[in-house]
């Protein structure tokens, strides 16, 4: 079976790798010592608090393993030998909704990655996915599950 890759930039994977190291240097800990305050309470069939740092604690342990799988498959985009006018990963795009629409501006990233408040969307967006590969003055049409619409490249650059 093939393992899933993460196409990330450098700075997305070193987001990635501080949340690792603190979930394991110091959630860990903390959740360790709720367990055992918690424990220190008595009968734990009805105790709340040890429930909820157990709960706690299973979800810590899986985000870590899914951190640790997204880094071990992780593809740092480079983007060197690529046209500096042509949208890829890791690069900042702003496009116009036509015919007379607001300029909007994202910076496309790996799934891994992707924070909308951010303005950071995935390369599995149906905007990125239509703006993949496309240069500066192209016209665009976008399918998005709210209907179709066309924008035109207006800026792309490093992010």
């Amino acid at each position: 079976m093939q393992e899933k890759v993460y196409p990330m930039t450098q700075e997305g994977l070193e987001k990635l790798e501080q949340e690792l190291e603190d979930l394991k240097v110091n959630k860990r800990k903390e959740i360790v010592e709720r367990i055992k305050i918690a424990r220190s309470f008595g009968d734990l069939s009805e105790n709340s608090e040890y429930d909820a740092a157990k709960d706690e604690q299973a979800f810590v342990e899986g985000r870590i393993s899914t951190l640790e799988d997204m880094i071990r498959y992780a593809e740092i985009i480079d983007d060197k030998d690529i046209d500096q006018d042509e949208v890829t990963l890791g690069r900042k795009v702003t496009f116009q909704e036509l015919p007379d629409g607001e300029e909007e501006t994202y910076t496309i990233v790996g799934s891994a990655e992707a924070d909308p408040l951010e303005s950071k969307i995935s390369n599995d967006s149906p905007i990125a996915k239509a703006l993949l590969g496309k240069k500066i003055g192209d016209v665009v049409e976008v399918d998005t599950p709210g209907g179709t619409f066309e924008c035109k490249i207006i800026n792309v650059e490093k992010a």
